[in-house]
């Protein structure tokens, strides 16, 4: 599991912007008329004409993309009744996944009261504002109530996602389970250890899906509810058992299923083992779950197992839900989140882990061979599919229940739309550290007594990404992580001055004598090289010691890449290296190259940088689609003795056309061209990039591409990732000076993914 320390957690919230979401215009404001259009006096045109019809709201503002996720702070996640201010970090990071899973916008709305009347009346007279209400962190029994009003009283998507979205993803998986398993849900014998509001929730939908309710014993801390007791409210009152049973012991005997949902370490081996064949057990309690799941799996061999962490298999988790979930009520304009659509989310869940698993996804999570059976009968988070396959379906159950209001005509269309929606962004980065934490690597951080550095050594070390190396003076930076309560104690530090680090200095004074002595290099001078940081890390990565070497911060980028290539050098059959950025912005990445490496690119030069491009591209599990940018449109200029980078460029195409007729690129064009596809077909219908959205871009020349990712960065707002290094025999990787933790995170993420 994934190690978040307070200093971390505090940190990501305040730096820059303090909080995780802000509000962002949609419309030109620049102008007089701009402003004048926007609020007085032409705002008013849109007011009257929802005045006289009130469905107009949904044309004229932002209501039928807007959520609000709404609290009280009584029961937030494992943190209890903290109130609603403290727990607003919740509710912002709540909005955060609902952007960046389906694109729906959200207010936090955090309502300072206990009473359950003031509650629901400040949530029905701010309804107006919002196309769905998410509740949110609300204990029970109170949240039951408050639920239950606001559904008779409010004409929206409403769903309370600590009951319904943990229920709707755990039946999901239940469905799956019970099919492996060979039995029945009509029949199996269940147990369900939690009576809290998403322990009820769950056992009313898989009541709902086909198991009775004579077969289940729910417990809560005192033991099993049992009509013998007198401390239940009437929400526990509706899973009284009559059979003979108190303990959680006692209940597992003979059970089929087990759903937890409840405390760590309260299930032990011998009670699975007392389970009938072929169990099932869902512990799902957070962070840990009530047995560990090496220990449940090592009690027995035909156990079938999930639980809610995302570091073994079948992790039964929210965000596989609610945002797909209010997505398709959004769209259709539902009166509100009913059981047909709650069981259609079930089921589309369910079937989505039985289809074949396309390739991306699989090496996003570095397995080969992802199919549905014993470890997978949930679909993943990062499963693009989930978008185009749970909201159209909760969209079709609104209709066919009546509760649509603006019901889908063209079903192909609009999972185009919802596929628009989303950019690869957050999914090209979820992907690339998913495939890191499968088989992390040693990464040698050159300048270790840099506090940038150590910090996102800790941060990488404890996410699992990788396992960091430090260079520099054992003691400064031991100091350095004492003081800043950093956790990287047995993390090995190399001090390429100290004398403990003599026998290795000798050691690699000797390999660069050998590399280098025909180039003027003595045998003292190669010695005097590993008292410097970037060499002997350098040497380290060449000769195994590490995986792969970050530096930069400190130092300038030659600095870095003159030693790497002359001791470690390209790739056989490379001239050259060449360098990368990832540029990600609201419509998906774009890589650019080159950006660092080689001032004025010859023809080979420029084949070569297109080709590591490409190749660097499809790690991400992405075609490249590659334009080859100039002042120029296919011959639009005439060759002269002024236009030598352009007649590169055509001939760099033509001898990509003519050796490389798999690889999608053409070129010269002009930058608008290249990602305005639209403009491009009208003009250009030719061009072998077709209809395609151009991902990668080839500068002809580094002051270009330079110019471009800078631009990028400081005017359009896009997060840089960079610069990658191409077409070393071993990866060696550079960070700009000015950088920030994240970057060196990002930079480091991708070290591991190519020393892999």
């Amino acid at each position: 599991m994934t190690k978040i320390t307070k200093e971390d957690a505090l940190r990501y919230h305040t730096e820059g912007r303090p909080g995780k979401l802000e509000v962002v215009p949609t419309k030109p404001h620049s102008t007089q008329r701009d402003l004048s259009l926007a609020y007085s006096p032409g705002v008013a045109y849109p007011c009257l004409e929802i005045n006289k019809n009130f469905e107009d709201i949904y044309k004229y503002t932002s209501k039928g993309n807007l959520v609000a996720v709404i609290s009280n702070g009584t029961a937030v996640l494992g943190l209890g009744d903290i109130g609603a201010g403290a727990g607003k970090p919740v509710m912002e990071g709540k909005g955060l996944l609902f952007k960046i899973f389906a694109d729906i916008d959200v207010f936090d709305i955090e309502v300072e009261t206990k009473d359950i009347d003031k509650f629901v009346e400040t949530v029905k007279n701010i309804a107006v504002t919002f196309g769905g209400i998410n509740l949110e962190d609300i204990k029970a029994p109170e949240c039951f109530e408050i639920e239950e009003r606001l559904k008779r009283e409010i004409k929206i998507p409403l769903m309370h996602d600590d009951q319904h979205g943990t229920a709707i993803i755990c039946s999901a998986g239940i469905i799956n389970a019970i099919e492996l398993a060979g039995k029945k849900l009509n029949e199996a014998k269940i147990v369900i250890n939690g009576a809290g509001s998403a322990a009820i929730a769950c056992t009313k939908l898989i009541i709902s899906l086909g198991a009775k309710r004579e077969n289940i014993i729910m417990l809560d801390s005192k033991g099993a509810l049992r009509k013998d007791r007198t401390d239940l409210n009437k929400y526990k009152m509706e899973f009284v058992t009559s059979r003979d049973v108190s303990t959680l012991e006692d209940a597992m005997k003979g059970a089929d299923i087990f759903l937890g949902l409840s405390q760590a370490n309260v299930v032990s081996k011998k009670m699975v083992r007392s389970m009938a064949k072929r169990p099932i057990v869902f512990a799902m309690a957070n962070p840990d779950p009530e047995i560990p799941y090496d220990e449940a799996m090592s009690s027995r061999d035909d156990l079938i197992m999930a639980t809610g962490r995302s570091d073994y298999p079948n992790q039964v988790n929210n965000v596989l839900g609610f945002p797909y979930i209010f997505r398709g009520a959004l769209d259709v304009r539902a009166t509100c989140i009913n059981e047909e659509m709650k069981l259609a989310a079930v089921y589309a869940l369910a079937k989505l882990a039985k289809e074949v698993v396309p390739e991306s996804v699989s090496k996003a999570y570095n397995v080969k061979n992802l199919v549905f059976g014993k470890e997978y009968i949930i679909p993943k988070p990062l499963d693009t599919r989930l978008i185009t396959t749970v909201a159209p379906a909760v969209a079709k159950a609104a209709m066919e229940s009546g509760v649509a209001r603006r019901p889908i005509k063209d079903w192909n269309q609009y999972k185009l739309e919802l596929s628009q929606r989303l950019g690869l962004d957050n999914q090209l980065f979820h992907s690339i550290v998913i495939k890191a934490k499968q088989n992390p690597r040693k990464i040698v951080f050159a300048e270790g007594n840099n506090l940038k550095v150590l910090r996102a050594a800790n941060e990488v070390l404890h996410e699992g990404i990788a396992l960091p190396v430090l260079l520099g003076n054992v003691e400064e930076i031991k100091q350095l992580i004492a003081d800043n309560h950093l956790d990287l104690n047995d993390t090995p530090i190399f001090d390429p001055h100290s004398v403990v680090s003599d026998e290795i200095r000798k050691s690699f004074a000797g390999l660069i004598w050998k590399k280098r002595q025909r180039k003027g290099v003595t045998l003292e001078e190669a010695y005097e090289l590993t008292y410097n940081r970037n060499y002997f890390g350098i040497m380290m990565v060449d000769t195994g010691m590490a995986d792969s070497m970050i530096s930069g911060v400190t130092t300038h980028y030659g600095d870095v890449t003159g030693p790497a290539l002359k001791l470690i050098g390209p790739k056989p059959n490379l001239n050259h290296i060449s360098s990368m950025y990832i540029v990600i912005t609201k419509k998906g990445p774009l890589f650019f190259a080159d950006t660092t490496v080689n001032l004025d690119p010859d023809v080979q030069t420029l084949i070569e940088t297109t080709l590591l491009a490409a190749e660097e591209v499809k790690k991400f599990n992405i075609e490249p689609v590659i334009a080859m940018v100039s002042y120029s449109n296919f011959g639009s200029v005439k060759l002269s003795e002024h236009t030598r980078t352009l007649e590169r460029v055509r001939q760099t195409v033509a001898f990509l056309h003519d050796n490389h007729p798999d690889l999608i690129v053409d070129g010269e064009i002009q930058m608008n061209f290249a990602l305005n596809k639209e403009l491009r077909s009208q003009k250009f219908p030719f061009t072998r990039l077709e209809n395609r959205d151009v991902n990668t871009i080839i500068f002809p020349s580094l002051t270009a591409g330079n110019i471009a990712y800078k631009m990028m960065y400081e005017i359009g707002g896009a997060e840089i990732v960079g610069p990658i290094l191409m077409g070393m025999k071993k990866p060696i990787h550079v960070v700009p000076t000015e950088c920030s933790v994240r970057e060196i995170v990002n930079m480091t993420t991708i070290a591991v993914v190519d020393a892999q």
